[in-house]
């Protein structure tokens, strides 16, 4: 953020020369249009030096004390900003109105008169567009509001010339004229920064602002639904805070992805946005039986279902599977659990007429499980050579032994004909492994991976 103090540092630095050059040439020609106008660059060394300040400390970091940061010292100096400007306009006002009555004022025109303005515009350009460009790149609105100072010096110099050259044409009541019309060129200009410091301070949001990133959010894939969305805006930042529904049946994985997906598109639009996103399960209409039956069981805080079968008899879907509970729950807690579950999926599906759960006890690994392959070498030669002598195994490639206490776990890959179709494969599998578990009692679990030769 080096660029916005040093562009702030530069306009302190040129609203000390113009508001030095126009006073003095202002009180030697008792012109009160560059009187005025001096007084105008007066307030915009104010100004100036108001956003350095801001743009030097509203960049901090979040800490105890402001968890939303320092953004709104922005918003703050451009209130204050807003505050002298329109003290200085009622003073012209003033000034000018009691000038056009009395008429006892003496304004001298000379050469200096129009050099002055026509410096102080050509400088007015130059800061109202560097302004501008690292207002609008940052995202601040003080460096914006030091902006439109400098901007509206652009016009209100362009009056004043005006005014200069009526007085040398003898017609000295131009010069109060020309301030009158400063003052409320000035005070158009802090109305519309005061609606917006105002706006910015009580956190009303751009309704540009919002249907951007409304429709940021809504193209992401995988957004179903957005439910609400809130923005804060904070200086240069805005905090973006967002609920959306997600499709319930993805893995937790993939809805994570969907909301950082969201926080990138919403940096798309605004590159200082803090993005918070709360996502919510979410019902489609494609859902399938099985989609409904998972998310019935894991509800209640079970592991997903297995072995789920669904057949269409007579109009009615009857449904099979299998549940695990975890290892000390009793028999009539687990029936409880299952008759619940088997009620709720009636529930919901009307066309259901029957479940039936197979009732399965696991137990949790709370330590870690060793790869002892290598170590019971005995264990590991004696269950691969009985896995290769059943018939339609054509040979065992690779096995594995993971141990847990004084059980083990077995994995193993074994060729099988590739002419045989997937349900021979299956029950072929079923048989190893009720034999191996009919040989060796130490073994907790079997994976088989079947690959056809």
């Amino acid at each position: 953020m080096k660029e916005k103090k040093f562009i702030a540092l530069t306009s302190v630095a040129a609203a000390v020369f113009l508001t030095g050059f126009k006073l003095y040439i202002g009180w030697r020609t008792d012109s009160l249009g560059i009187l005025s106008e001096a007084a105008h660059s007066g307030l915009d060394l104010i100004a100036a030096i108001i956003t350095l300040f801001a743009v030097t400390f509203a960049d901090r970091p979040a800490d105890e004390d402001h968890q939303y940061g320092h953004g709104k010292l922005e918003n703050i100096s451009a209130f204050v900003e807003t505050l002298l400007l329109v003290i200085t306009c009622a003073w012209i006002i003033w000034e000018g109105v009691s000038r056009l009555l009395v008429q006892t004022h003496h304004v001298e025109t000379n050469i200096w008169s129009f050099i002055v303005m026509g410096t102080a515009i050509v400088i007015d350009v130059s800061r109202s567009r560097a302004l501008y460009r690292v207002a609008k790149k940052y995202h601040s609105q003080a460096l914006e509001a030091d902006a439109l100072h400098f901007s509206s010096d652009v016009w209100t110099s362009l009056t004043v010339l005006a005014g200069l050259f009526f007085v040398w044409r003898g017609y000295p009541v131009f010069d109060s004229l020309a301030a009158i019309a400063v003052a409320l060129l000035v005070l158009f200009v802090s109305y519309r920064l005061g609606r917006r410091t105002i706006d910015a301070l009580m956190d009303r949001v751009p309704k540009d602002l919002v249907k951007e990133i409304e429709q940021a959010i809504n193209s992401v894939d995988g957004v179903e639904e957005l439910r609400k969305l809130r923005i804060r805006p904070s200086g240069a930042h805005i905090f973006v805070d967002t609920i959306v529904a997600i499709r319930r049946t993805i893995p937790f994985q993939s809805a994570h992805a969907i909301m950082d997906s969201i926080e990138r598109s919403v940096h798309a639009v605004h590159a200082n946005a803090d993005v918070v996103v709360h996502s919510e399960p979410f019902e489609t209409r494609d859902e399938t039986i099985i989609d409904k039956i998972r998310m019935v069981v894991m509800d209640r805080g079970l592991r997903a279902p297995h072995n789920i079968e669904v057949h269409l008899t007579d109009g009615k879907y009857y449904i099979d599977f299998d549940v695990e509970y975890a290892k000390g729950l009793s028999f009539a807690e687990a029936h409880e659990i299952s008759s619940d579950i088997e009620r709720q999926i009636q529930n919901q599906l009307p066309s259901v007429g029957k479940v039936t759960i197979h009732m399965e006890e696991y137990e949790a690994n709370e330590h870690p499980l060793h790869d002892v392959t290598k170590i019971e070498n005995a264990l590991s030669s004696e269950i691969r050579s009985i896995t290769e002598q059943q018939k339609d195994v054509l040979s065992c490639t690779e096995l594995m032994l993971l141990q847990e206490g004084n059980k083990y776990n077995a994995t193993l890959t074994c060729q099988i004909d590739k002419t045989k179709t997937l349900d021979e494969v299956h029950q072929i599998i079923s048989e190893i492994e009720a034999v191996l578990f009919q040989h060796f009692k130490q073994l907790r679990r079997i994976t088989i991976h079947a690959e056809p030769k």
